[in-house]
């Protein structure tokens, strides 16, 4: 779909603009310039003065069917010209949104959020004292999210501040992301650094004589500063693709470097294959009072995990679920995938039964997500998914699973290029809730990433201002200068908390 756009010069239009036209279109150019062969033709009429900014957006397809939004909102004076900004930016692409609702017939129930964290919006509310009422007419008004999207936002928001009373003071603290860059074999939608392990052994020692360093660089500058832990997170990859002695060794390197580990709030271990879990392996998160894991099955039928490129069967995520209960694994996560390849709303119903015959303790839903540079995205016609409609069905149904029994929503993210508009929803059981999910998708805290491949976002504990800094992603890079990254990233902390304590003297 070619559209061509009039009447906007401000660049920092444009990736909005982009984004939003990727809602209803696949393949969507947005052209700036005047040509002939476009689709659409999509004009903008601006008129901002002191007080107030009007828009109307005039729509103009092949046949000549002109299809208009007028839109005129009071502007708020702020001595803040990002603020200002993005009052007139809002005011515009809820009229360029609106044109294109009533064009397709698509309704968007996000509105022009295209961000990951809708939460965060409404958490912000929270903290200036605003009431429900006033944050949720804020929300409708500036935002076009509808009334069943803002409900759910307030659930998650209300159910966070229940299990984390003290989240909107946990800045003085950290939490740790330790990355294990390897999986038995890469799933066809992961975009994640996962490296297929087999005949890598010789990387993986490297890569954990890294990862160690790392740790303990970093457990010593916690310790000489005072700094707690609240939570610390195994990711990956699959953290559970290692060999029981190495996990083994790595969890002993945690309580000898970091502070006070006894007290640390949530320790978590993604095991997610489950072709990686053995015995061996859950003695090991055992020893080392671990038993909050994850076992995802994304899927009950064994076409789709062959489609998809994971080799473990639908037998061995039940077995091997079992046998983590078996050896006091008191909280599995589980993940299911809406929308994978061939599945529509019989295959998705069938999962939801076989999951009813475990129970975990919490339950990921997410819709899938073509990512930019997943085997999946690079193939699209080998990987056929359901149309709008169906995804939105088989949402549905997750929400009504999870209330009947007895699921509770904490925690969601979106996506760009998600099946549907849609989200992806954290439920849990009561008082199973991930801590460490809430704190990464609301950015109340700083997360160290150690590792190949992790991410680590420094929050300032005062300004709430974010800075990201990423460890290489293969590890062959990452070995050649794991103790170059390990410095970057203390030099960095260092500044954060010293500015920190200089404005609490």
């Amino acid at each position: 779909m070619r559209i061509l756009i009039s009447g906007i010069e401000d660049e920092r239009f444009h990736r909005p603009l982009q984004l939003i036209a990727n809602l209803f279109y696949e393949e969507t150019e947005l052209i700036y310039s005047s040509e002939n062969d476009t689709d659409i033709k999509i004009n903008f009429v601006l008129d901002i003065d002191f007080n107030e900014v009007k828009v109307e957006v005039t729509l103009q397809d092949h046949d000549g069917k002109n299809t208009t939004s007028n839109l005129q909102k009071e502007l708020i004076q702020i001595d803040n010209e990002k603020e200002q900004w993005k009052q007139i930016k809002n005011t515009a692409l809820s009229a360029y949104l609106t044109v294109l609702q009533d064009y397709t017939g698509i309704i968007q129930k996000w509105g022009i959020l295209t961000g990951i964290r809708p939460t965060k919006l409404l958490h912000k509310k929270v903290q200036e004292g605003i009431t429900k009422e006033a944050a949720h007419q804020e929300l409708r008004e500036n935002y076009l999210i509808s009334d069943e999207k803002i409900n759910l936002m307030q659930t998650i928001v209300d159910r966070q501040l229940a299990v984390v009373p003290d989240l909107y003071d946990l800045r003085n603290e950290v939490s740790i992301y330790i990355g294990i860059p390897f999986c038995p074999t890469k799933c066809a939608y992961c975009t994640f650094p996962a490296y297929a392990i087999n005949g890598r052994q010789g990387s993986v020692d490297s890569f954990l004589g890294g990862l160690h360093y790392e740790m303990r660089k970093t457990g010593q500058w916690l310790k000489e500063k005072g700094i707690k832990i609240t939570t610390v997170y195994y990711g990956g990859g699959t953290p559970t693709s290692i060999t029981a002695e190495e996990m083994d060794m790595l969890y002993e390197e945690m309580y000898l470097s970091f502070p006070d580990v006894e007290n640390i709030r949530e320790i978590t271990v993604e095991a997610g294959r489950p072709d990686t879990i053995t015995p061996e392996k859950l003695l090991v998160l055992k020893k080392w009072n671990i038993d909050r894991i994850s076992v995802n099955p994304q899927s009950y039928i064994q076409e789709t995990l062959k489609a998809i490129g994971r080799h473990h069967t639908v037998e061995e995520t039940v077995e091997k679920f079992h046998l983590a209960r078996k050896m006091d694994m008191n909280n599995i996560n589980m993940d299911l995938i809406i929308g994978l390849p061939g599945e529509g709303v019989e295959e998705f119903t069938h999962t939801l039964n076989e999951t009813e015959k475990l129970m975990p303790e919490s339950l990921t839903v997410h819709t899938l997500s073509f990512k930019r540079a997943s085997e999946m995205t690079q193939n699209k016609q080998k990987y056929r998914v359901a149309g709008r409609a169906e995804v939105e069905k088989m949402m549905e149904l997750a929400e009504n699973w999870t209330e009947e029994h007895g699921y509770h929503p904490y925690y969601l993210y979106r996506q760009k290029n998600i099946l549907g508009n849609l989200e992806n929803v954290g439920y849990s059981l009561p008082n199973q809730d991930s801590i460490y999910n809430i704190i990464i998708m609301e950015e109340v805290q700083t997360i160290i990433g150690l590792g190949c491949g992790a991410a680590s976002k420094f929050i300032h504990p005062k300004t709430g201002k974010i800075q990201q800094f990423s460890n290489p992603k293969d590890p062959k890079t990452y070995n050649e200068s794991f103790e170059d990254y390990t410095k970057k990233k203390l030099d960095i902390l260092e500044e954060l908390f010293a500015a920190d304590k200089a404005l609490t003297e």
